[in-house]
């Protein structure tokens, strides 16, 4: 299988990342970190729909962009590097069947394993939420409320048919491809921290203790990356599940390392590297997280076996 980009898709890539850059830059992230309770930027919500970032995977004859799902982890790849807030998953799905969410109009939020995302600043829920309750998030850009649990609330998984089965695959894969972003850009802060922190009169990275975690940093990345990529083309749940655990795995123990690197420095409050492990730990809790991405994997080697 080959993974090199096409001139396209290195295009798209390079397009989003410098519109993120410009538009939510790291400026923008401290801003909306520091200025209170969180709060979705609508202008900045409507210029992602302008732009087709929730309309991608739409057909053309539908006023989408007409791509699939590789260039949608593509996308949401360098969402998750900039940490860019707000139910991206859920309105982007909810392109072409609720109106408005494809331009960016309409904030669409899902109910996703007992946890709602930006429930108050949503136009539009999939999903039961009676009894939703506000709930402390460690992530102080995704707020939280939880929904308890009743019969009625049917649990779904990634093998599951129908258009819930698919919302909730799809979920999980570009989760993935979120986690893969941050995971990618904790590694580039490590390194950019290793080369120019200095100790005993050298920089840190010359220590061969800061190089492992770097090395560490780098192949937990590229492999989730490998993996991420290979299920956006296949679209299998085996392949999905794979990659989601991997990602996940790149991108909270990638923040951690990230933190040792900088040291005292790294758990700061006005350190970026913080938030990449919070928000990291709140997207594991997405579409069944490891737990169900595990049990997928057994059934398919169970099955494999027999």
């Amino acid at each position: 299988m080959d993974f090199q980009l096409t001139d396209d898709q290195q295009a798209l890539r390079s397009g989003v990342r410098e519109r993120l850059a410009a538009r939510f830059g790291r400026d923008a992230l401290r801003a909306a970190v520091d200025d209170g309770p969180p709060r979705l930027d609508r202008a900045l919500w409507r210029e992602l729909g302008e732009a087709g970032f929730f309309a991608l995977r739409l057909p053309e004859a539908e006023g989408g962009v007409g791509l699939g799902l590789p260039e949608a982890v593509l996308v949401f790849e360098e969402a998750g590097r900039v940490l860019l807030p707000g139910p991206l998953i859920a309105t982007h799905l909810a392109a072409g069947s609720v109106a408005g969410a494809a331009a960016g109009e309409t904030v669409v939020t899902a109910v996703d394993g007992g946890l709602v995302e930006w429930l108050e600043a949503a136009d539009a829920v999939r999903g039961d939420t009676a009894g939703a309750e506000p709930l402390a998030s460690v992530d102080p850009l995704t707020p939280l409320h939880r929904v308890p649990a009743s019969p009625g609330r049917d649990r779904a998984d990634g093998r599951e048919a129908g258009r819930d089965g698919v919302a909730r695959l799809l979920t999980s894969l570009l989760t993935a491809a979120e986690q893969l972003g941050s995971a990618a850009r904790t590694c580039e802060l490590a390194v950019q921290h290793a080369r120019t922190r200095e100790q005993f009169g050298q920089p840190i990275g010359a220590f061969q203790a800061v190089k492992h975690l770097c090395a560490q940093m780098l192949v937990r990345t590229e492999v989730a990356r490998a993996a991420v990529y290979a299920a956006a083309v296949t679209g299998d749940p085996v392949d999905v599940a794979a990659a989601r655990l991997l990602a996940d795995e790149a991108a909270v123990r990638g923040a951690r390392d990230c933190l040792q690197v900088h040291g005292g420095m790294g758990f700061t409050w006005e350190s970026d590297v913080h938030l990449h492990l919070k928000r990291a730990w709140v997207r594991t809790y997405r579409a069944g997280g490891a737990t169900e991405s595990e049990e997928i994997l057994s059934g398919d080697l169970s099955a494999t076996i027999a």
